[in-house]
């Protein structure tokens, strides 16, 4: 009897580089990594990425509906959370269906609101007015240990997401703050989750910040004396960005920011290409690339005068670690240039190596700043 031996479908170049590049920051942001295995070895193209993804998220959520109805709340909001980030790892570049993107996007923030009420501490969704319509954002507030009680008007990070980050992956980072006795303020700006749909990216990120600033002063639970600003990939351009034009911001933490992007899309992996055409809401790559150069902090970094934390990895391919050394080079102000050796796009392979050295060192000057 002969042997019948059945090929195993290739792989789309998109789905190994998205195993290749992406398994640190799936699980450093709240993936399990067994699902990270699991989904990835089942998917061959592209097209099935969001998908699959959702239906991992699924099980997440269901698992958090029946925390929910025996009355296990902590429990309900984890499970939540992680349908969230499944949901959203589905969406995050997946520009080429967008009727199936924004389904798995919308799903990703019903989830992520469901468990905000029931996280330790709590979170409160926001909505910030702007240009006539809103941006939207997760507030969570730190709780004095071991009272559990609330900080009386604790200082607030403002975190500024990436290209294809978004508020609803951002636990862990926020996490980092809120035990450190900083509140955090996750927000989605212009071409940025929630407000993909509404506005094209916005080089000029300090108009987003002014808005977010302006609302959170008329609250009255925060300290609006202290507020610092933290950016991760391109939010590592718009956190600096904000910092060079908004002075009441009073300490700035970048993560693989660029310095200067350029209109040439050369290198670049695709579907990172599409989604910046995509949300720049450009009709192709020559209109996308006059976007991409408007991304400078040339002439405007000598205006940080906050103190400010940059991070770069030397194994990045998305932004070289020169960039970061660009923009330490061109501050006016007290400067930590982290550049980890190894580490890749936002140094989530080594993630230890930064995220509770960069959570320290904002809490300590926010206390600084204290009037």
């Amino acid at each position: 009897m002969s042997a019948v031996f059945q090929n195993k479908p290739e792989k789309d170049s998109r789905v190994e580089a998205a195993i290749s590049h992406w398994a640190p920051r799936f699980v450093a942001n709240g993936v399990p990594l067994v699902d990270f295995q699991e989904v990835t070895a089942g998917v061959s193209r592209w097209e099935d990425w969001c998908s699959a993804w959702s239906a991992r998220a699924a099980v997440h959520e269901e698992l958090g509906n029946k925390a929910l109805a025996g009355g296990h709340t902590i429990s309900a909001g984890e499970h939540f959370t992680r349908a969230a980030v499944c949901y959203h790892f589905g969406k995050f570049l997946f520009v080429n269906d967008m009727a199936q993107m924004k389904e798995a996007h919308r799903r990703a923030v019903e989830c992520r609101n469901k468990a905000l009420p029931h996280l330790q501490p709590p979170g409160e969704r926001v909505a910030i007015p702007y240009e006539g319509k809103q941006l939207y954002g997760n507030l969570r507030k730190p709780t004095a240990q071991p009272s559990n009680t609330g900080i009386a008007r604790p200082p607030i990070a403002v975190m500024c997401m990436g290209l294809d980050s978004a508020k609803e992956e951002m636990d862990d980072y926020e996490n980092r703050f809120l035990k450190r006795g900083v509140a955090t303020l996750a927000f989605d700006g212009p071409g940025q989750g929630e407000a993909e749909y509404d506005f094209a990216v916005c080089p000029e990120y300090e108009k987003p910040v002014k808005a977010v600033i302006d609302w959170l002063e008329a609250r009255e639970d925060l300290d609006t004396s202290r507020i610092g600003i933290w950016g991760v990939s391109l939010g590592g351009y718009y956190a600096p960005r904000a910092a060079a034009f908004e002075k009441r911001i009073k300490a700035c933490v970048a993560l693989s920011g660029p310095f200067q992007r350029s209109a040439d899309f050369t290198g670049r992996p695709q579907m990172n290409v599409e989604a910046f055409r995509v949300r720049s809401k450009s009709a192709n790559l020559e209109e996308a690339g006059k976007v991409a150069v408007r991304f400078s902090l040339a002439g405007c970094a000598k205006n940080i005068t906050c103190p400010i934390y940059i991070v770069a990895g030397t194994k990045d391919r998305l932004t070289p670690h020169t960039q970061a050394e660009k923009l330490a080079a061109e501050v006016s102000g007290p400067c930590v240039l982290s550049v980890i050796e190894g580490g890749n796009h936002v140094v989530n392979n080594l993630w230890y190596r930064y995220r509770d050295q960069t959570a320290d060192w904002m809490a300590a000057q926010l206390r600084a700043a204290k009037r």
